[in-house]
């Protein structure tokens, strides 16, 4: 069932530049939807190095555990991903599902089997027929096009109401690196690693253990920065490719300054696709962030402020527009990490509403009451005992989230 774009959806979408080295086409395979497509195939150049961050759900997909076990290989030549059916809780006829869709692509392809890299995104607990694969990707395999990026977008969503896509591009060298995302996700987003999927692709030559270090570490302030509902997803996915095309020399260090260069533009890619996903989130209507400062730690600050972020009682809040500020002071006391009632202090964007264990002294209901009827909100919490701080990008919960996971088999 298809349901209304979300109202925090961007009003444009970007036109992403070719990867050289990259090539893909989508398909209507029947999976679970009628009248979309619901699989991509991605192609690449030999010598494309693949790195990847996986849920540590201990439940994982049987994509996810194929996955796991080619990525020390460091080297890809196709990306299959489907939508529909999340494989995931399948058993045997998973693993069999997945080893059979390998053989499928690696033939249309032209490669190994452990050089083609699985995805599946959708309803857990029903066995995935590998068999609508056949023909299907031989057929793709003949279609393939290096634009434009909106179709691969579009054939991962499941209750996605926009595709979600960001690119950019940087000089390293005097040459021109091209780096393009697509992402999918909406529910079931507390990420324990990335969303439930996400590709990167990149013409930067770069060793696998350098671009899988980057990859890591970027997906803390990303990926790992977001939550929808506190669920996380058996199926998180977030792969990157670089196939080496552009006429540089390789990065094979960290410590090769270009890495940082890099890196910084990667986490951007990725930060811009994490906050599509949550202003994608089930029913939303509000984006918020969520700032912990004053914490013993980073990582305290980090688990105060999911606690905020993931409250339904914080969520239920937002949504109706109310300034209840004492939910805040519950999430941050509920957390199980130091804090003092005394020394916490709590603003709605500039408005500081409560401090040093009490309602602020010129606190103003009306000031932040109109506050909260904005789109896009800011909530922070300072805990007075250290240098610690951290920001978790989440979304508000309405009655949306309940009609579209109450129905989600339907």
């Amino acid at each position: 069932m298809a349901h209304p774009v979300s109202p925090l959806a961007p009003r444009s979408f970007p036109d992403l530049a070719p990867v050289p080295g990259v090539r893909f086409a989508t398909a209507e395979a029947g999976i679970r939807y009628k009248g979309r497509t619901d699989v991509l195939l991605a192609v690449f150049d030999a010598g494309t190095a693949v790195a990847g961050v996986l849920t540590r759900s201990l439940c994982p997909s049987a994509a996810v555990d194929w996955c796991r076990a080619n990525l020390p290989g460091g080297e890809a030549r196709a990306l299959v991903v489907n939508s529909g059916n999340a494989n995931a809780f399948t058993g045997t006829r998973g693993r069999e599902a997945v080893r059979l869709t390998a053989e499928i692509a690696a033939r249309a392809v032209g490669c190994a089997e452990n050089e083609v890299f699985l995805a599946s995104t959708g309803v857990i607990g029903e066995p995935l027929d590998a068999g609508k694969f056949e023909g299907v990707l031989d057929k793709l395999a003949g279609e393939l096009a290096d634009a434009p990026w909106m179709e691969p977008a579009k054939a991962i969503m499941t209750t996605d109401t926009f595709p979600k896509l960001a690119g950019k591009t940087v000089a390293i060298d005097g040459v021109d690196i091209t780096i393009a995302g697509i992402a999918k996700g909406s529910g079931m987003i507390a990420p324990d690693m990335a969303t439930m999927l996400s590709f990167v692709f990149t013409d930067l030559p770069i060793a696998a253990p350098v671009l899988q270090a980057l990859l890591a570490r970027h997906t803390q302030t990303s990926f790992n920065a977001i939550t929808v509902d506190s669920d996380t997803s058996t199926s998180d996915t977030l792969l990157a490719f670089a196939t080496g095309k552009a006429d540089i020399a390789p990065i094979t260090s960290l410590d090769d300054p270009r890495a940082e260069i890099f890196g910084d533009v990667l986490q951007a890619v990725l930060f811009d696709l994490a906050m599509q996903v949550v202003r994608d989130g089930e029913g939303a209507t509000k984006f918020v962030t969520v700032n912990v400062t004053g914490a013993v730690s980073d990582e305290s600050a980090g688990r105060i402020a999911r606690a905020v972020a993931d409250s339904p009682l914080v969520k239920t809040a937002i949504a109706g527009e109310d300034a209840n500020w004492g939910r805040i002071v519950m999430a941050v006391g509920k957390a199980g990490e130091p804090a003092d009632r005394d020394l916490l202090q709590i603003a709605f964007g500039d408005i500081v509403v409560a401090r040093q264990g009490e309602r602020a002294p010129d606190y103003s209901e009306n000031a932040a009451s109109a506050y909260m009827k904005g789109e896009e909100l800011e909530i922070t919490a300072d805990i007075g005992l250290g240098g610690g701080k951290a920001t978790v990008y989440t979304c508000d919960l309405t009655h949306g989230y309940i009609d579209i996971n109450g129905s989600y088999r339907s």
